[in-house]
């Protein structure tokens, strides 16, 4: 008998294959990083081939750790970092140059040049999204720009493009497909057709050939097969343990956690809390424009059922930013120990770190922003600089949610929380108290991979509704706001004006 349904969660920094059972507990997980490449300032990437030789070890030590047979596996669904892009010959299956990770902002020149016709907001009514470099379809033609002879074969039908989603499909199934809620993020798909949009294709000068079919989040896309295996391993398809097995989900990571936490009413929203942040609010069936900094995105789209279009507050710099203190400063040994460093201090000494390492992003959009640290005095250790960087998550959270209350005029009354980084229960306190609204984890804060296994499985009859779907959903642990008025109100205006110093750092 078929009891699970398996995710592959495609993260920034690593790869993992998460086993749910029908009650939506994990049964088994493997996780594997893979390398980050920093070729210039500013410039991040990943070998695209690295990370679907650690999706297919993870796929083999999930089944092995959970002693699961692939016949006991239902369907596959696939959750994975948006924006980051991948663009391959169809004929071998190899890259034609690295994947430029989501965080990149090389096309700061496209970006500006789009911009002199229409200012940022020029395509947003179409995209709902502000001309910025994060978004796949800059990165896209930045590929076809810069590397030899890409736009020729791009033009001949002899390329593939995709986020990484479709690198992953088309290696698994060899269909080259995305779904609505990824497309979204390319700044190429128009929110009203949910097709690729004809002006701005030519406006870009992507040709429509390079680009994948465009399918809701949950449907059958195809099945397993050795192709990929062939591909990237060589080994005539034995690393493919999943032969035959249907993938039939898939939704850009932030889009899996607010349907995995079961935000499926207008007005429930979720934040995330990875190597960025991600805050979405479920709008219901009609895209809702912004008019304070946020995202206009899809949500998801289940089968034949109509789109659900959500507000994305994104912010590029949260867990990341522990992992630089880690990495690059060495002020700890592992992420974990950040929240004790943090706690040998009773407060942030006065300094505010803001990390626009990549620009600020929603509610501000600056790619010309970078970090700063404000406030220093001698007094001022290493306790304090990890609280400050923990502090700087609940603080740039607190400015999307603003954002998010003034466009939908309804006040967020608790946010649902998950990612690894809501263990965290000095930045959990924090954020309630900055917040000033209860913060909520589940039981489950697997919410990215549990969303993309809920997707998958709808499709194939493994869960029959949305009702079976909240019944999962049990709350672990909960924090309510300790903070006084006054020290809340100064705290945050403090960082507002700490927020001003990074502005138009690049020239």
């Amino acid at each position: 008998m078929t009891n699970y349904v398996a995710a592959i969660d495609q993260g920034t920094t690593s790869t993992r294959f998460i086993i749910f059972d029908h009650g939506g507990n994990v049964v088994a997980v493997d996780q594997k990083e893979h390398q980050q490449i920093y070729p210039k300032p500013g410039w991040v990437e990943h070998d695209a081939l690295e990370i679907w030789q650690r999706t297919q070890e993870v796929i083999q030590g999930g089944l092995s750790k959970g002693n699961i047979s692939p016949q006991d596996i239902v369907a596959i669904g696939i959750t994975n970092q948006r924006e980051t892009t991948v663009v391959w010959d169809k004929h071998t299956g190899k890259p034609i140059y690295n994947a430029i990770v989501w965080q990149d902002t090389r096309t700061d020149v496209i970006i500006n040049e789009l911009a002199e016709n229409g200012g940022q907001d020029r395509f947003r009514l179409k995209t709902g999204l502000p001309l910025a470099t994060y978004f796949s379809g800059p990165k896209l033609k930045w590929i076809l720009d810069n590397v030899e002879g890409a736009r020729t074969k791009a033009v001949n039908g002899d390329l593939l493009f995709g986020n990484i989603d479709t690198w992953l499909i088309w290696n698994l199934t060899s269909e080259h497909i995305t779904d609505v809620t990824n497309a979204s993020r390319t700044m190429l798909m128009n929110l009203s057709t949910l097709d690729w949009d004809e002006d701005i294709l030519r406006e870009l000068d992507i040709p429509r050939t390079v680009l994948p079919q465009i399918r809701s989040s949950s449907e059958v896309y195809g099945y397993v097969n050795a192709r990929g295996g062939v591909l990237a391993a060589g080994d005539g398809g034995k690393s493919m343990p999943l032969r035959g097995i249907p993938v039939s989900g898939d939704l850009g990571d932030q889009h899996a956690a607010l349907f995995g936490q079961t935000c499926f009413y207008p007005g429930e929203a979720k934040n995330t809390y990875g190597t960025g942040c991600f805050m979405l609010l479920n709008t219901g069936e009609k895209p809702v424009q912004s008019k304070s900094g946020l995202l206009t995105t899809l949500g998801y789209k289940i089968g034949n059922q109509k789109a659900v279009y959500a507000l994305e507050g994104s912010i590029a710099i949260t867990g990341a930013l522990i992992q630089w203190l880690r990495d690059n400063l060495g002020l700890i040994q592992s992420s974990a120990e950040v929240e004790a460093l943090a706690k040998s201090v009773e407060d942030a000494g006065g300094i505010y770190f803001v990390p626009a390492f990549s620009g600020l992003y929603a509610p501000y959009w600056k790619a010309s922003a970078r970090g700063v640290i404000v406030g220093l005095t001698r007094y001022v250790n290493k306790g304090h600089i990890a609280r400050a960087a923990l502090e700087a998550t609940a603080y740039q959270t607190c400015e999307v949610l603003d954002a998010m209350n003034a466009d939908s005029g309804v006040p967020l009354t608790a946010l649902k929380v998950d990612g690894g980084m809501v263990f965290n229960d000095l930045l959990m306190q924090f954020q309630s108290d900055i917040l000033n609204v209860p913060v909520i984890r589940p039981k489950v804060a697997e919410t990215t991979a549990l969303g993309a296994a809920y997707s998958a499985g709808l499709a194939m009859g493994f869960w029959k509704d949305y009702d079976e779907l909240r019944a999962n959903w049990v709350k672990e642990r909960e924090w309510h706001p300790a903070m006084d008025t006054d020290v809340r109100k100064k705290l945050y205006s403090g960082w507002k004006k700490a927020v001003t110093r990074t502005f138009d750092w690049m020239e």
